[in-house]
């Protein structure tokens, strides 16, 4: 007799092509599906076994795990694709755009002219014997 059990589908999650660290505490994870999402490592820094993330160098050494199964910032610590992407928030371009400070835009210059050598002067500045 077959159980009648029901599976659930396995969630496909999308594999991490680039992260980011921000500031202290946050990492800025980038997915092969073109989505970006922040995710907030403060209650991790709390843990034990990842108090190392606290060292600000540290932090920032995080790296892209091959394959893009997940983060890391040495072999004994790091971060699933699943775990970034289930509980990371969602970055919102539309509003970071409007949040980032804006450049005035500063005229440029016209590209500058060489000057034409004076009279009596060659072109590698050694004066010309006058003629009498």
């Amino acid at each position: 007799m077959l159980c009648d059990l029901e599976f659930s589908p396995v969630q496909d999650i999308p594999r991490i092509t680039a992260v980011t660290a921000m500031g202290s505490s946050r990492l800025r994870i980038r997915f092969d599906n073109g989505v970006e999402k922040i995710y907030e490592c403060g209650p991790l820094l709390a843990r034990p076994e990842f108090r190392l993330l606290n060292e600000p160098a540290f932090f920032r050494a995080v790296r892209v795990d091959a394959g893009g199964y997940g983060v890391s910032w040495n072999d004994a610590m790091d971060l699933s694709e699943h775990e970034l992407w289930t509980n990371g928030k969602l970055v919102d371009h539309e509003s970071a755009a409007q949040r980032a400070p804006r450049r005035p835009a500063t005229p440029t210059a016209p590209p500058s002219r060489p000057r034409p050598p004076r009279p009596g002067t060659s072109t590698r500045g050694r004066q010309r014997p006058r003629r009498s």
